[in-house]
């Protein structure tokens, strides 16, 4: 099979699809992938790594999207790219379909078979693909929390950890999945007083014995996290649904009884974001202000720590992408039932229940489109 990975063009983003130990992965199997020129500058790999472990170095993205059988990516095609797709091509990215029309409209045309890293399943229910990334954006998100509660950035400046005699910040953690867990952790690894809301009992459990009284942790209703916003420092909203949109926890009412400079972070802004002042922002301008909340919502926040989240995420990619290579992409998803589950969109159909819910469109069971 003919594999492409195109350079990234979302607004700074420095991940790649593949790293050239992967392509060398796929060589050895007989594979032929073609890498898009300075393709993985981002992460420290050169046009001659790729080539060196058996990759074709092509000048443009035309010339991957023309002649690739399967496309390999990191975040959604954009417009440009949507434009260059064909019938019968397969792409292999993340694709957070729900909140976006215009690209299922533009995948639907181009006669695609798409498939989300995160909608693809484990054999015990999780999401591996998606992850890692998560993981990455849960550090990052109380790192990312700390800087703008500073003064020179427009928040209160607090310092996360406190100070002698003086009191920490108060981090509320939104969702207790992995994104919220990480966050939890570093936050109170940092210091930070930590408040974490969930609707499930079962994690929030596991995370209070992990840290015990670094963490304050309720099963939440509304009036839960209307209190808790009060006195919060930040915010991490974690909360999704997968495939689907994100829940709207916090209302704009409420933040009008925040503290003025405090920090919202929106790690569900992929899937249109749990807050509903959110909208999505780039590492360029990532932050804006709305009644005197300082709003993170860069979209593609592991993308600003390329190296580490290009390999975790290729370690979680790479068995998956071997399997649509060595069987097929078509046997690949009828014989594997999780890797079906990332299946989206197929030759003009969208096979994915949340999105064709969230976006007006019927949905077509992945088993029988991939019969007919």
């Amino acid at each position: 099979m003919l594999i492409g990975v195109p350079k990234e063009i979302k607004v700074h983003e420095y991940r790649v699809g593949l790293t050239p130990e992967s392509v060398r992965e796929l060589v050895a199997r007989g594979h032929r992938v073609m890498v898009e020129r300075n393709a993985g500058e981002g992460i420290g790999a050169s046009d001659s790594d790729y080539g060196t472990a058996g990759a074709a170095i092509a000048s443009t993205p035309e010339e991957i999207f023309a002649d690739a059988e399967l496309i390999v990516k990191v975040k959604e095609p954009l417009a440009a790219e949507r434009a260059r797709l064909r019938p019968g091509q397969t792409l292999f990215t993340y694709l957070h379909l729900a909140p976006d029309p215009d690209q299922v409209r533009d995948l639907l045309r181009s006669g695609v078979i798409a498939i989300a890293y995160e909608t693809v399943t484990s054999p015990t229910g999780g999401l591996p693909l998606l992850a890692p990334m998560s993981e990455v954006a849960g550090r990052m998100a109380v790192q990312v929390a700390a800087h703008y509660l500073e003064r020179p950035s427009g928040g209160r400046g607090v310092l996360i950890s406190g100070a002698a005699g003086i009191a920490p910040a108060r981090v509320v953690v939104l969702g207790a999945g992995i994104v919220g867990s990480n966050a939890a952790r570093i936050a109170a690894g940092m210091g930070a007083e930590v408040v974490m809301l969930s609707r499930s009992a079962g994690p929030l459990q596991r995370l209070q014995a992990e840290l015990g009284p670094h963490l304050r942790a309720f099963v939440s209703s509304p009036a839960d996290i209307d209190r808790e916003l009060q006195e919060a420092d930040a915010v991490i909203g974690s909360a999704m649904v997968p495939g689907g949109l994100a829940p709207k926890l916090v209302k704009r009412a409420m933040l009008s009884t925040m503290k003025k400079g405090a920090v919202l972070v929106d790690v569900a802004i992929d899937q249109g974001g749990c807050f509903e002042t959110s909208r999505p922002t780039t590492h360029a301008d990532p932050v804006y202000t709305v009644d005197g909340i300082l709003h993170y919502c860069v979209a593609n926040m592991p993308g600003a720590v390329p190296r580490t989240s290009t390999y975790a995420l290729n370690h979680a990619t790479l068995p998956f992408v071997l399997e649509l290579a060595q069987r097929g992409v078509m046997e690949a998803l009828r014989g594997n039932a999780a890797l079906r589950d990332g299946l989206n969109i197929f030759r003009g159909k969208v096979t994915r229940r949340e999105v064709a819910e969230a976006l007006g469109y019927a949905w077509t069971e992945p088993l029988q489109a991939l019969v007919t």
